[in-house]
């Protein structure tokens, strides 16, 4: 039995071998090559060894392919086209001004947090790529732990040790009333003020619900939940037809003005949540994603101009 190594080819040699199945003549294939013919004309010859049949039929100074060297040449000419590739892409993964960035976010964030930091960064790598993915506080975090997302944005902290979170700052949180509702025209409210209320939320799995639920429980209030959402949107719009109040997002300046409802600052120290990016606490990211968490890290923690 041969051993397996006898048998392997070079790229280099396979890339003359399909460059002289062109040319058909050793002598303008070896200085297409810059190699001596003798160069060449070994390396060719090593191939035929190793696979036991010529390659080429040799007449007149010329060498045209047979059989042998056309089922040669259709299988060389495909793998140096997936080793091209392949190092198109090893290439791309290792320039941290290359690639493409999975990024996972909240979708509250979407409006405020991340087109600032994305339109910053592509300020300064324009040819990354990203592939963004909002969703529930759960479903971004799991996407993390199993490396689907490079990074995300999210609200609370997780726990466990297998992540790694940089808090960017506090999102203060309001009460959103229908503007028919009593609350409406105060300036604030306790949230222990609302035990009476019936609240409209998104599920559970939703960071900014585990939020809203952990201050009504500081404040020892169980809020009485009618009805449950996957989206701010929904939310707001069920506030508005007079369904119940929401704990939701301050209003940031700039946002529009929503018809039917008011917002309500909440009075209660910690009517906040902490915003932060979080990263795999272990593996070995892209030089891509590295550098856009330096990035991040660095926007928020330079200090006030």
């Amino acid at each position: 039995m041969r051993v397996a190594h006898n048998r392997s080819m070079e790229i280099r040699e396979l890339g003359w071998f399909t460059l002289l199945a062109e040319r058909e003549h050793v002598t303008e294939a070896a200085e297409h090559l810059n190699v001596a013919q003798s160069t060449l004309s070994r390396a060719v010859a090593r191939l035929e060894r190793r696979l036991g049949v010529p390659l080429f039929d040799r007449a007149h100074n010329r060498l045209r392919l047979n059989e042998y060297g056309e089922i040669l040449r259709a299988h060389a000419l495909r793998a140096l086209a997936e080793i091209s590739a392949a190092e198109q892409r090893i290439a791309a993964l290792a320039d941290p001004g290359r690639g493409t960035l999975s990024v996972g976010f909240l979708h509250s964030f979407g409006g405020w947090l991340l087109p600032g930091l994305l339109a910053g960064y592509r300020a300064e790598s324009p040819g990354v790529a990203f592939r963004l993915s909002g969703g529930a506080a759960d479903t971004v975090v799991d996407g993390v732990r199993a490396g689907s997302l490079d990074v995300a944005f999210t609200s609370p902290r997780p726990a466990g040790d297998d992540l790694l979170w940089t808090e960017l700052g506090d999102e203060r949180l309001g009460l959103l009333v229908p503007e028919a509702h009593p609350l409406a025209e105060r300036e604030s409210v306790a949230v222990e003020e609302l035990a009476q209320e019936q609240f409209v939320a998104l599920e559970r799995l939703y960071g900014l619900r585990q939020v809203a639920d952990r201050l009504c429980a500081a404040a020892g209030v169980l809020p009485r939940v009618v009805m449950e959402a996957t989206e701010l949107v929904t939310v707001r719009s069920l506030v508005a037809a007079g369904l119940g109040v929401a704990i939701v997002p301050a209003p940031r300046p700039g946002d529009a003005v929503l018809p039917g409802v008011r917002d309500v600052a909440i009075a209660d120290r910690g009517a906040s949540r902490a915003v932060g990016m979080i990263v795999a606490a272990h593996g070995t990211p892209t030089p891509a994603a590295r550098r856009f968490r330096e990035f991040v890290r660095a926007r928020h923690t330079e200090p006030p101009s």
